[in-house]
C-alpha cells in the first residue's frame, strides 16, 4: 500500500531520533535513582526503574500484560522486576516519582534553556502532535497520553516525546509480527542487520540456546549467513519492518505543516546536544537510531 503521510518518511525518522534522547533521559538520569531509591526500589541496576517507569502508566498490571507489551524482554525478566513494582510503590506514587526525576533531570542538563522561548516553541510543537496521535491499538501511547499535561515546558517536551515514543513502539511491534518475528528473533535479526553487537542484546536475558535457535531459523529461511550476519533477504525484511514502522508512526506530525516540522528539528537540536554531551545515555545503544534504512520517503 502505498504511504499517504504529509511528510517524507525520512522526516518522520528524523523526529524519532532527536526526541529518542528526550525520552530516554529518565532511564539513566541520577535524579531518577534518587526518586527510585526514595520509593524502595533497587538502584545498583537500571531495570527496577526502568520496568517501574516505564509501566507505571498502564496502573497495577501484571507481569504478563508488560511482556506483552514490551516485547523484546525475557517473560522471566519482566516478572522478576515488575512482581516486587507494585510491593513497593502504587503506580500514582512511581509516577509522581517519573516526574520529579524528570523535572529535576531536565533542569540540571539543559540550565537555563528549560526557561527559554525556544524550549517553549519545541514543547508546543512537539504537544500539537503528540496531541493528534492516535492511540487505538496502542496500548502504551494511550496509557501516556492519558495522563495530565504537566505545567513547565521542558516537562512538556519530555511528555510530548513519550507519548509520541510509545506512539511508534507500539506500532513497531505490530510491524515486528506483521513481517513474522518473534521478540527473540527480532532481536537477531536487528543484531545481524547491524544494529548492535549481539552481546548488547544479553540485557535482554534470552538464553544462548533460544538466541542460537532463533538464528538458526533465520538462517534456515536465507534471512541470516552462519555467522549471524544479515543476508540481502535480512536486510530487504528488517528494512520493510522499520519502513512500516515509520510509515505508523507518521501520523501525529500531519498535525504540523512542513515548515513547523522543520522549525521543531531546529529548536530540538541544541537540547538534544546537551543530553546526548552528558554521557548520562548509553554509548551503545539497541535501538539503532543512527542506521539508514534504503526506502523513499
Amino acid at each position: 500500500m502505498r504511504y499517504g503521510g504529509a511528510h517524507g518518511l525520512g522526516t518522520v525518522r528524523q523526529l524519532w531520533q532527536l526526541l529518542e534522547p528526550v525520552h530516554a533521559l529518565v532511564y539513566f538520569a541520577p535524579e531518577s535513582y534518587e526518586e527510585a531509591a526514595g520509593l524502595g526500589y533497587a538502584t545498583d541496576e537500571r531495570w527496577p526503574v526502568y520496568f517501574a517507569f516505564r509501566a507505571a502508566p498502564l496502573g497495577p498490571v501484571d507481569a504478563e500484560l508488560v511482556h506483552a507489551l514490551f516485547y523484546s524482554f525475557n517473560p522471566s525478566m519482566v516478572r522478576r522486576y515488575v512482581a516486587r513494582s507494585w510491593q513497593l510503590a502504587p503506580p500514582a506514587r512511581v509516577l509522581a516519582a517519573r516526574a520529579a526525576a524528570t523535572d529535576r533531570a531536565l533542569r540540571s542538563l539543559l540550565g537555563e534553556r528549560t526557561v527559554s522561548p525556544d524550549l517553549a516553541e519545541a514543547a508546543l510543537l512537539a504537544r500539537r502532535a503528540a496531541e493528534a496521535a492516535d492511540t487505538a491499538g496502542r496500548p502504551l501511547a494511550a496509557a501516556n497520553a492519558a495522563l495530565p499535561w504537566p505545567g513547565t515546558p521542558h516537562a512538556v517536551l519530555w511528555h510530548a516525546a513519550t507519548i509520541l515514543r510509545e506512539h511508534r513502539g507500539d506500532g513497531h511491534i505490530a510491524a515486528l509480527q506483521a513481517h513474522h518475528l518473534d521478540p527473540v528473533e527480532s532481536l537477531v535479526l536487528h543484531s545481524g542487520a547491524g544494529a548492535a553487537p549481539a552481546e548488547a542484546f544479553a540485557n535482554r536475558e534470552w538464553s544462548t540456546s533460544r538466541w542460537s535457535a532463533a538464528r538458526d531459523r533465520l538462517a534456515a529461511e536465507g534471512l541470516l549467513t552462519e555467522d549471524g550476519t544479515a543476508t540481502a533477504a535480512g536486510l530487504a525484511l528488517r528494512t520493510a519492518v522499520e519502513k512500516l514502522t515509520d510509515e505508523l508512526a507518521a501520523a501525529p506530525w500531519s498535525a504540523l505543516t512542513p515548515q513547523e516540522v522543520a522549525r521543531l528539528a531546529e529548536l530540538l537540536l541544541p537540547p538534544v546536544l546537551d543530553i546526548v554531551g552528558s554521557g548520562l545515555l548509553p554509548a551503545q545503544g539497541t535501538l539503532g537510531i543512527g542506521m539508514k534504512y534504503d526506502y523513499e520517503g
